[in-house]
């Protein structure tokens, strides 16, 4: 075995051997709230499908008729000749919905994070993140190399001080809207205020409430009566609520601009399929004509709360699809989410180094594809397993 294998198989046992090694299962079916598993049948209870948009019969018909026109690959970066109509068509819609100059499509949000903190902030500079922050956004903070901070989650006073200590020629707060493994949302108001006050830049990742939150879908903003061209800049997934994939960042022109100029990984990424861009443009669509399935699915979060404190769940704060039930312990969590599956359940055990040391969590998370009898076996299931815990 060589230097490096060996260094490699002690990392993965250290892993294992506290409960924290990751394993890819494969399953045989769409995205749905049923999936396909080593020939079983399984409720699905954590994808980011909070709409049922994935497969609904409209977006996979928009992305079969793109494909026919434009093939499968887009061939070559934006700034080359990737950027097709639909793209362009895709960038005009997402600015018109939520009112403001312009956005930029990226093909992942991992990519729009890094490239946007990157391009806008460099050494002489100050980033300030919540201490929950997705891997993205700080990984985008640590590579600009900028002075970066975390500040205690979601505490204005906390991030207030550490504005008004900081000297810097430019200063720059990130935070999720609704954060991914917790499920509570930003005080984006506040946010704006400290902003403002401290003549910092304020950057909103809104992966998870784009779609979901809103009288409308448009995400934390309209949640709070926020317009979003107050929001300097205002970042968001497709691949969650809206079912299809890649993200994007939304704003004044001049940001637009300026990132379609220095965000790496924009300008150095093939572009993604104009199929897709197609596909998104119709789960847009039916965001303002379907407008049930965002109020089923807030009616399903309201019941599962409700029959989860009956049964003495202990659940964390959340008005949002996201659910955690918080375990503590890694291998606790793992030995729940494996009964789970074995009474048809498919749920995972998120585990540290994804959150904070000793809160393993099973991350519960409900689509307005789901039934309420599907939730309350669920809600059954869980308290039988935890009562035989204890």
């Amino acid at each position: 075995m060589t230097a490096l294998n060996t260094f490699l198989s002690q990392a993965l046992q250290e892993r294992a051997a506290n409960n924290l090694l990751r394993v890819r299962q494969q399953v045989d079916s769409p995205c749905g709230v049923t999936l396909q598993w080593q020939g079983k049948s399984l409720l699905n209870f954590c994808s980011n499908d909070y709409l049922g948009h994935a497969n609904h019969p409209l977006v996979k018909k928009a992305f079969v008729d793109a494909s026919e026109t434009w093939g499968v690959g887009s061939g070559a970066s934006h700034l080359i000749s990737g950027h097709s109509r639909e793209h362009q068509a895709l960038e005009d819609e997402l600015a018109a919905m939520l009112g403001v100059e312009a956005a930029l499509v990226f093909s992942t949000g991992f990519m729009a994070n890094t490239g946007i903190i990157s391009a806008l902030m460099s050494a002489p500079d100050a980033v300030f993140e919540d201490r929950l922050n997705h891997a993205s956004l700080l990984d985008g903070g640590l590579q600009s190399g900028a002075r970066f901070s975390r500040y205690a989650h979601n505490d204005i006073d906390a991030l207030s001080s550490k504005l008004a200590r900081v000297e810097a020629r430019h200063k720059l707060i990130v935070s999720d809207a609704v954060f991914s493994m917790d499920g509570d949302i930003a005080p984006l108001p506040e946010l704006l205020a400290c902003a403002e006050q401290h003549d910092a830049w304020l950057m909103i990742d809104d992966a998870h409430g784009f779609g979901v939150l809103g009288e409308k879908g448009l995400g934390a903003p309209e949640h709070f009566a926020i317009a979003h061209k107050r929001m300097p800049i205002y970042m968001a997934t497709l691949g969650k609520a809206i079912g299809t994939f890649g993200a994007f960042v939304a704003g004044s022109r001049e940001l637009i601009d300026y990132l379609v100029q220095f965000a790496r990984p924009y300008v150095y990424t093939t572009a993604m399929p104009a199929a897709i861009a197609a596909a998104t443009r119709a789960s847009l669509s039916l965001l303002q004509t379907e407008s049930w399935r965002r109020e089923k699915l807030h009616e399903l979060i309201a019941h599962f709360r409700r029959c989860g404190e009956q049964a003495g769940l202990s659940l964390m704060p959340s008005i949002t699809p996201i659910q955690p039930l918080l375990v503590g312990d890694s291998e606790k969590a793992l030995r729940l989410s494996a009964a789970l599956r074995e009474k048809g359940f498919w749920i995972s055990a998120i585990r540290p180094p994804t959150v904070p040391e000793n809160s393993a969590r099973l991350r519960i998370t409900l689509s307005a594809e789901h039934r309420v009898e599907q939730i309350d076996a669920l809600v059954d299931a869980l308290h039988e397993l935890l009562s035989s815990e204890t």
